[in-house]
């Protein structure tokens, strides 16, 4: 069986205003808005490294969502900052596709 690369759903180009935060220092909120997103993630630019597999909590800016996601990658960025992938539990990728229309 071939060994699968890549994308497992494909990415929408989306700005959604966010607050991240460490389940181990909720105090310390990070404000940032999406580059991209899916029913399964989403791509940010925060300014703190974060390490693989690190819990973050993610709520949107309006209250109707806020989920834990896994980072799944921390890419260093030119300017100092960094690209982090999150990946959302299940139930979370159920919730992205009837709000957001993933899936159809």
């Amino acid at each position: 069986m071939p060994m699968r690369s890549g994308r497992i759903e494909k990415r929408t180009t989306l700005a959604i205003p966010v607050r991240i935060f460490s389940t181990q220092e909720p105090s310390v909120i990070e404000r940032t808005t999406t580059e991209n997103i899916s029913s399964l993630g989403i791509r940010v630019v925060v300014s703190h490294y974060r390490q693989m597999n690190e819990r973050l909590v993610v709520r949107s800016s309006d209250g109707d969502l806020q989920t834990q996601a896994r980072v799944v990658y921390c890419q260093p960025l030119s300017d100092g900052q960094f690209a982090i992938g999150l990946q959302f539990p299940r139930e979370t990728s159920d919730w992205m596709k009837k709000k957001l229309g993933f899936g159809d």
